[in-house]
């Protein structure tokens, strides 16, 4: 109990606003690479689902679709069924061991010019910066009361950046259905409901993650800061502030002070709001504008650029050591910058990517040069097992699919591979000269087959005795087989 006259002390929170970033616009060698890159991926995203591609009569002509309802992957010239997942699993493999190369040699290059969060963030910011002024401007928007001014400039910046967004969900849509009949729908009122929930799916996403996430989506959302540690080395290439440059901190015209004039550049343009004097960072994505800032302040002081770069933590290291005895001046700078070495781009780990990326390509590459265009697949009747017929003889049956992934029809000889007396027939189906039956074929798609396989009585066969069917082509050649059983009483 407190006694009177006596305050108790306050109980800090726990809690910590989020502190409203306001990055100040930049131009410089990297935020030009940023802006083509933004460009080109932008322009990938929502020009693809446009291309055509002529597969034939009854196929669909957009380059690239995900057609969900026939369960078939368009990719210009290739097309993948659903038993050919693991064509997809490769790609999933080969971007992740890219990443991981890229990223140990070129640092959070991911995250800072590719990403889809950090493209469309930029489009974004670029978008409110054109309506409501750089950085300084819309600090001082956003302190002052509501007005009808700033009701306008917000509403349109809303609008803007809601049309962004309606875009690219509507965009992601046409990677599944034909895009321009998805457009003529929407203003005709016939896409599905489904088609509606995705399409609001994604535009409340992206609205939400570049509008007003952003850096929050890089710091606690992303996994891949946490474990990016683990791809770096002292070889790789990273943003960093050279301290043994740039310290001691003062004013321009001071004496013995180092190139860092402690004007903050770099933490205005930061989009996650950091301090990249501090060090390595978490939140830092490697986008480098913190370098087009400071390089702007060092040709304003007629100073050597620099200060800020990417770089590698062995030179960095390096120049720390070999200045760390002289005092500040143009001398350093010379003394530091010979002290670094070019990067080691082939090292254990590189080579270890490399050779992994180089082996999943080359499996997927003779894999997809090996696939079949007609595929078997026969499946045994398992109730009964097996039927004993009034004369004696034991039956099978099998169901037997073809999938046909040429767009033209094909016909094939179908035959068992067993103990001698087995007689095959399959119901509803025509005879070769040969006498065996033949099965015609779906263009681009899946036949069933019924298959009777009977032992007479007088071939004794064990109670389970392998058989493998075979597709044969018009020149004899085996198109597919299938290994299966055909099984009996036990004698």
């Amino acid at each position: 109990m407190s006694h009177m006259g006596t305050v108790e002390p306050e109980q800090p929170s726990l809690y910590a606003d989020r502190p409203r970033i306001y990055p100040r616009a930049v131009s410089g060698r990297v935020r030009r690479v940023k802006w083509a890159v933004l460009c080109l991926l932008l322009g990938i995203y929502y020009l693809v689902p446009w291309l055509r591609w002529d597969r034939g009569p009854g196929a669909p002509d957009q380059a690239v679709l995900v057609d969900m309802g026939h369960a078939r992957l368009f990719f210009f010239w290739i097309e993948l069924w659903p038993q050919e997942v693991y064509f997809l699993t490769g790609i999933l493999v080969l971007a992740a061991i890219g990443l991981f190369a890229a990223t140990s040699l070129f640092g959070r290059v991911w995250c800072g010019f590719t990403c889809p969060q950090t493209v469309w963030t930029d489009l974004f910011m670029w978008v409110e910066r054109r309506i409501e002024g750089d950085r300084n401007a819309r600090m001082k928007l956003d302190a002052q009361p509501m007005s009808a001014r700033k009701f306008r400039l917000k509403a349109a910046k809303h609008a803007a950046w809601l049309f962004i967004a309606a875009a690219t969900g509507g965009a992601w849509i046409m990677y599944f259905v034909d895009a321009p009949s998805f457009v003529r729908d929407i203003f005709t009122g016939g896409v599905s409901l489904q088609a509606w929930f995705f399409f609001a799916l994604f535009t409340a996403t992206t609205y939400v993650l570049a509008g007003f996430a952003r850096e929050q989506v890089c710091t606690y959302m992303c996994p891949w800061p946490r474990f990016q540690g683990a791809m770096l080395d002292d070889q790789s290439y990273v943003v960093t502030y050279r301290p043994w440059r740039g310290e001691p901190r003062g004013k321009a015209k001071a004496d013995n002070v180092g190139d860092c004039v402690d004007c903050a550049a770099c933490v205005h343009v930061c989009p996650t709001g950091i301090d990249i004097r501090d060090g390595q960072q978490l939140e830092c994505i490697g986008c480098g504008l913190c370098v087009d800032a400071c390089n702007d302040i060092m040709r304003k002081l007629h100073r050597p650029e620099g200060l800020i770069a990417f770089e590698t933590l062995s030179n960095l290291a390096a120049s720390t050591a070999a200045t760390q005895s002289m005092p500040a001046c143009a001398a350093r700078v010379d003394v530091g910058m010979q002290a670094r070495r070019v990067p080691k781009l082939i090292r254990s780990r590189t080579v270890l990517y490399a050779a992994v990326l180089g082996l999943v390509t080359a499996i997927m590459l003779v894999a997809f040069l090996m696939r079949e265009n007609v595929s078997l697949s026969v499946l045994r009747d398992r109730a009964p097992l097996f039927v004993r017929l009034s004369d004696g003889g034991i039956r099978n049956a099998y169901t037997i699919k073809l999938s046909n992934k040429e767009r033209e029809v094909v016909r094939y000889a179908l035959v068992a591979d067993g103990p001698a007396g087995l007689q095959l027939v399959v119901q509803s189906a025509e005879q070769d000269a040969q006498g065996r039956p033949l099965l015609t074929t779906r263009p681009d798609g899946i036949t069933e087959w019924r298959v009777l396989l009977t032992a007479p009585p007088r071939l004794a066969l064990g109670q389970s005795v392998p058989v493998t069917f075979r597709l044969m082509d018009a020149s004899g050649r085996v198109a597919a087989r299938h290994e299966s059983v055909f099984l009996g009483p036990e004698r």
